[in-house]
């Protein structure tokens, strides 16, 4: 700095340049760069495997002129309600201690605000809660106990969450983790019950080109207390931007978390990609952010991740490590299964 411009006077010519318009009063002026969609958007819901039910009802709410979000909200309560499915909400299997946390966020594009909840116990449809999160709070996340208290003071139930199968999975499992442990080992040759891990992303647009996603889970069987998978994360387990599209993922959290996955698939849409390009982009960059002991002697994960992804004017893809499929429904389409992309061929 010379002896002509001192720091007083640079910030004080700073602050003239600014009081005389020369930065932008609002930091939203500052746009980021996107591919312009123009014409029409065609309504669209695009969801995971075991969500074709959600999507059929989503889609329905969205032309009967539902708000996306409680579209999308709506839809996947069918499956967080259902005893019969394990992934998400009522009949969710359990942490290592026995006890169901669920996970869930949501974003809505047209007002840019998010919510979402982590660990709750004893509430069976998370994604109202991060709904109700997002509508009536200053914040965007509440875990735990907290989570729980607030779902309470709008009525919700506080209920046992474990259904008598997933309560006998989860007995399954604890008898047979170990020789050492203190529980007696079952009869050998009977049958182990995997590790599975479950959740539903949901994404939606409808004519006018607003869009919205939601992703809920009870997160990976059997995991530690307290831990939380990409599912509530704003930006990993989903994510929504008004003017580009909606993306979010299912599989191993852990994986998506560390490349932001829903952000990115949205960035690269933003960019021009197709949804489905998208996807895979963001998969390319999972695999390189993984690490040695998550990879197989083969070159391939030992884990999976699927990302699926809307832009503004409807069009949709999904893609997965391996093959996989996804379910969706558009004006005029029928709920439907359709295959993924993928990188790599199943063993």
């Amino acid at each position: 700095m010379t002896d002509t411009l001192s720091r007083r006077n640079f910030l004080g010519a700073s602050a003239a340049a600014l009081a005389a318009g020369a930065l932008p009063a609002r930091l939203d002026a500052i746009e980021a760069p996107a591919v312009i969609l123009r014409g029409a958007s065609r309504p669209v819901a695009i969801s995971s495997a075991n969500s074709l039910a959600p999507v059929s009802k989503a889609l329905e709410l969205v032309l009967q002129g539902s708000d996306t979000l409680d579209a999308a909200v709506d839809g996947v309560k069918i499956q967080e309600l259902d005893p019969k499915d394990n992934s998400v909400g009522y009949g969710g299997l359990p942490n290592e201690d026995g006890v169901v946390q669920l996970d869930a966020s949501c974003m809505h594009g047209p007002t840019r605000r998010a919510g979402a909840v982590g660990a709750l116990e004893g509430i069976k449809t998370p994604s109202e809660v991060a709904k109700l999160v997002l509508k009536y709070t200053n914040h965007i996340m509440l875990v735990g106990e907290g989570a729980k208290r607030f779902a309470l003071s709008y009525g919700f139930k506080d209920e046992d969450l474990l259904t008598p199968e997933s309560r006998q999975h989860w007995l399954t499992w604890r008898a047979n983790r170990g020789p050492n442990d203190d529980w007696l080992d079952v009869p050998k040759g009977t049958e182990m019950v995997v590790r599975p891990t479950g959740t539903i992303n949901l994404n939606v647009v409808n004519a006018a080109g607003d869009l919205s996603s939601v992703t809920t889970t009870s997160g990976l069987a059997w995991k530690i207390s307290g831990r939380v998978g990409d599912s509530p994360i704003v930006g990993a387990g989903q994510y929504t931007d008004n003017d580009v599209g909606a993306a979010g993922s299912t599989g191993r959290g852990e994986s998506n978390i560390m490349v932001c996955g829903g952000f990115l698939t949205v960035e690269h849409m933003r960019r021009g990609m197709s949804p489905t390009d998208a996807c895979m982009e963001t998969l390319k960059r999972t695999l390189h952010m993984t690490p040695d002991r998550l990879m197989g002697p083969d070159g391939r994960p030992k884990f999976d991740l699927t990302f699926y992804a809307v832009n503004k004017k409807g069009e949709f893809g999904a893609a997965g490590l391996f093959p996989a499929r996804y379910a969706v429904a558009s004006e005029g389409n029928p709920a439907a299964f359709k295959d993924c992309a993928y990188m790599f061929k199943r063993s």
